[in-house]
């Protein structure tokens, strides 16, 4: 099982990794500051079969 994902910053477009864990449930939401251009993100995590699916959407 994956420990890290990524997804865009919706507002810079750079690419953020972050730690994921999936014990916290199969669907997850919630709110980051992207940490290059410091606006909040709302971070999706969605696990299927032993693979995550990070998105992210400006708040």
């Amino acid at each position: 099982m994956q420990n890290e994902g990524s997804y865009i910053c919706d507002s810079c477009g750079e690419e953020i990794v972050i730690p994921i864990d999936p014990s916290a449930g199969s669907s997850q939401q919630y709110t980051e500051d992207c940490p290059v251009c410091c606006r909040a993100n709302v971070i999706h995590v969605d696990f299927n079969a032993g693979r995550a699916d990070v998105r992210a959407v400006a708040e």
